[in-house]
């Protein structure tokens, strides 16, 4: 390992050590102490995997109060190929709507280990109706509306991403 490597990789335990820097969340200390040690996940984009084969999706994170109320709202379009990962700093119930939000979406619910805990398909635009996720949630990935259910991405599935640590199932040191 390059003395380069060994910095980056010493800095990396110091700061998930070290816990979140006042104002900065879990998700974010975690994301930057991974990309520092070079690890093969990046804050802005997510893997899945499953029986159905693998994905990637670039990503917008929400990980704060303000970004998870604000979402997906009032924009038109969202690419193929996008998404938006909802994090919170630990495991809970969580509950979704559709005010404001112009364009159909899938959201994948998602428990500590990064393994789809429930997938709900099609989510209608401007629906109030709330949209029960389930207790143990850390993560909610939203993608288009039907996208989820082209691709097998289901119950069971694995994401890879900084905010769920080294002991998730699919781990950005795997």
């Amino acid at each position: 390992m390059s003395g380069r490597a060994v910095r980056a990789a010493a800095i990396a335990a110091l700061v998930a050590a070290c816990g979140p820097a006042l104002g900065q969340s879990r998700a974010a200390t975690v994301a930057d102490a991974k990309e520092a040690s070079g690890a093969v996940c990046a804050t802005d984009r997510v893997d899945l995997r499953g029986d159905w084969g693998q994905a990637q999706f670039r990503i917008e994170i929400a990980d704060d109060a303000a970004e998870r109320a604000q979402g997906l709202m009032h924009r038109e379009t969202l690419g193929r190929s996008r998404g938006m990962l909802f994090v919170y700093d630990d495991p809970r119930p969580v509950s979704f709507w559709m005010r404001n939000t112009l364009i159909p979406l899938d959201m994948v619910f998602v428990g500590p280990d990064g393994v789809v805990t429930r997938v709900h398909e099609n989510a209608q635009p401007l629906d109030e109706t709330p949209i029960d996720g389930g207790p143990g949630v850390l993560a909610v990935l939203e993608i288009n509306g039907g996208l989820a259910g082209r691709m097998g991405i289901a119950e069971g599935s694995q994401l890879r991403h900084p905010a769920f640590g080294p002991d998730a199932a699919w781990s950005c040191d795997d």
